[in-house]
C-alpha cells in the first residue's frame, strides 16, 4: 500500500486558490477592493516567505463567510470554480493525481486553504480524501472562525498523523509515500514522507530538496 499526498496551490495549481477566492469576492463587490486587495497581496507576500501568522490571516479569510447564507456562498463558488479555478488545474497536474489514483495508492490533498474553498476542487481533481484548514460551522453556517488544528506548516503534519490514526495506520504502514509540493512552508511534512518532491518550488525549498537529493519535478 501507497501513500501519495497533494499540496494544492501552485502545486496541482498553477495559482493560489486562497488568494484567488478573495480577489474573486473584490470582482463581485462582496469585498471592498482598497481594504481587501492590498491585505490579500500582503499576505500572499508573508505566506511566500515563510513569515506568514496564520491566526491574523485565518480571521481575514474566515471572517466574510461568517456574512453570508451558505447557499449564497455555495452559488459563489460554482462560478469561481469556473472562472478562477479550473483554468489553473493543468493537464500534467491531473495526470499526475490520476498516475496515483490508477496505481491504487491512497491519494490525500493537504493544503492550508479553507476546505470551503477547497473541497470541490479535490472533487474536480478526483481525490477523495482531503486535509484542509476546517471553517467553524454552526447549524450549516460559518462563524468566521476556525475549527480545530489549521493545516499549516507544522499542523499539516499534526492533522496527517490525527487522520492516519483515525484509519489505524502510521507512516510506516506504507511501501512507499510521496508528498509533492512547492513551498518552503510544507517543509516539516515535505520530511516525513519517503519520496518528497519538490514541484515548481520557491527558492528556498530548491535549494533545500537539490541539497537533500530530493526530486524537483514542474507541473506547468
Amino acid at each position: 500500500m501507497n501513500l501519495a499526498l497533494f499540496d494544492l496551490d501552485n502545486t496541482l495549481l498553477s495559482g493560489d486558490s486562497d488568494f484567488e477566492w478573495s480577489q474573486f469576492l473584490v470582482e463581485q463587490g462582496v469585498l471592498e477592493r482598497e481594504l481587501f486587495e492590498a491585505k490579500n497581496l500582503a499576505f500572499y507576500e508573508q505566506y511566500k516567505a515563510g513569515t506568514l501568522n496564520i491566526t491574523e490571516f485565518l480571521d481575514f479569510q474566515l471572517k466574510p463567510l461568517s456574512h453570508h447564507a451558505r447557499k449564497v456562498l455555495d452559488r459563489w463558488h460554482e462560478e469561481f470554480m469556473r472562472c478562477k479555478v479550473r483554468p489553473m488545474m493543468g493537464q500534467a497536474a491531473r495526470d499526475l493525481v490520476a498516475r496515483h489514483r490508477l496505481a491504487g495508492d491512497v491519494c490525500v490533498i493537504v493544503t492550508a486553504t479553507n476546505s470551503f474553498v477547497t473541497a470541490p476542487i479535490a472533487r474536480e481533481f478526483g481525490v477523495e480524501h482531503l486535509i484542509a484548514t476546517d471553517p467553524e460551522q454552526i447549524g450549516g453556517e460559518f462563524t468566521g472562525r476556525v475549527s480545530g488544528v489549521p493545516s499549516f506548516r507544522e499542523g499539516k503534519v499534526v492533522r496527517m498523523e490525527s487522520w492516519l490514526a483515525e484509519r489505524g495506520w502510521d507512516w510506516g504502514s506504507f511501501d512507499e509515500s510521496w508528498f509533492y509540493s512547492d513551498s518552503l512552508n510544507d517543509l516539516p511534512l515535505l520530511s516525513r514522507v519517503k519520496r518528497p518532491v519538490a514541484v515548481d518550488p520557491d527558492a528556498t525549498l530548491r535549494a533545500h530538496a537539490e541539497k537533500q537529493g530530493w526530486a524537483v519535478i514542474s507541473l506547468r
